[in-house]
C-alpha cells in the first residue's frame, strides 16, 4: 500500500479557454502525475468571472475532487443554491457566516480522508474575517478527521501569503496562494513540513494581460476607467503544483511546479 498521496493543484480556472483545457487536459494530467487528489480554483470559468452550474459540472467530470474559489465567486447568483448544496464546492471560510456555502470540506480517496480549505485574504481585497483566526479554528477541527489538509489561499499580497504560510507550518500540508494568475517560483517545503508557494498561477490563455486581451488592459492602464476585460482566445496553459504528501503525517515530502499548454 502506498505510503504517500500525491495531489494536483491547479490555479484559477479563466474563461472558455481554460475551461476546455481542464476538459480537455486534466484527466491526461492526473494519469501523467499519478495524482491521487485534484483540486481546481474554478473562480474565474465563467467568462473570467464568477463560476456557473455548468462550470462545476464539467470540472468535477473532467476529475477534479473539490473546486476553490475566491472574491469573484458571488458574480453568478445561480451557483448561490449549488455552494449550499455540494459540500465540495468550497467558498473561502472567512466570508461571514450568513454567505452561502462551506469553506472547508473531506474528501475520502483510496479509503484516505483528504481536507481542503479555502480562505481569502483581506490585503488589498474585501475587508473579511481574520484568515489567520479562521485558519486556525478550521484547521483544528479538520485534524480531528485527517492530519492532510491542503489550503487554496486565495490573495492579492505576496507577505501576507508567506505570513499565513509560516503561521500554518507543522499544522497543515500545504498552503499555496491562487489570484494573481501569475505563477511565482518560490515552491519549497517549509521547516516544519507544509509546502508552500505564492501563486500556482492560472489554467488560462498565457498571451495578453492575466488572460485578457492586452489591448482592454493597456488602455484601462493608461486611462484608469473601469473598462470591461475581455479573455483572450487562444490556447491556455495549465498551471499548478504537484504534492507528495506523508500519509501517516500529513508532511508534504515535495511540491513541484507545473506548467503545461493544451492544445
Amino acid at each position: 500500500m502506498a505510503e504517500t498521496i500525491k495531489a494536483l493543484l491547479l490555479g484559477d480556472i479563466v474563461g472558455q479557454p481554460g475551461c476546455r483545457a481542464v476538459f480537455i487536459g486534466l484527466k491526461k494530467l492526473i494519469k501523467d502525475y499519478k495524482a491521487d487528489v485534484v483540486l481546481v480554483n474554478g473562480e474565474n470559468s465563467a467568462d473570467g468571472f464568477g463560476i456557473s452550474p455548468e462550470n462545476v459540472q464539467m470540472i468535477f467530470s473532467s476529475g477534479a475532487d473539490a473546486i476553490s474559489t475566491g472574491n469573484h465567486v458571488w458574480q453568478k447568483k445561480e451557483i448561490y443554491p449549488l455552494l449550499e448544496s455540494r459540500a465540495e464546492l468550497l467558498r473561502p471560510a472567512n466570508y461571514p457566516k450568513k454567505a452561502p456555502g462551506h469553506g472547508s470540506c473531506i474528501v475520502d480517496v483510496k479509503g484516505q480522508k483528504i481536507a481542503f480549505l479555502n480562505l481569502q485574504g483581506r490585503v488589498d481585497m474585501p475587508n473579511l474575517d481574520c484568515p489567520f483566526a479562521v485558519a486556525k479554528d478550521e484547521v483544528r477541527k479538520l485534524r480531528k478527521d485527517t492530519n492532510i489538509i491542503i489550503v487554496d489561499f486565495h490573495a492579492e499580497n505576496v507577505e501576507e501569503k508567506e505570513a499565513l504560510g509560516l503561521y500554518l507550518d507543522g499544522q497543515v500540508s500545504s498552503v499555496t496562494g491562487t489570484h494573481t494568475h501569475i505563477q511565482t517560483g518560490d515552491e519549497r517545503v517549509l521547516s516544519k513540513g507544509t509546502a508552500y508557494m505564492s501563486d500556482i498561477g492560472m489554467t488560462g490563455p498565457m498571451t495578453g494581460v492575466i488572460g485578457s486581451k492586452s489591448e482592454e488592459a493597456i488602455q484601462r492602464q493608461q486611462t484608469q476607467m473601469p473598462l470591461k476585460m475581455e479573455i483572450e482566445d487562444v490556447p491556455a496553459t495549465l498551471n499548478g503544483v504537484l504534492l507528495t504528501i506523508d500519509k501517516k503525517s500529513g508532511k508534504a515530502l515535495s511540491i513541484e511546479r507545473i506548467s503545461k499548454k493544451s492544445l
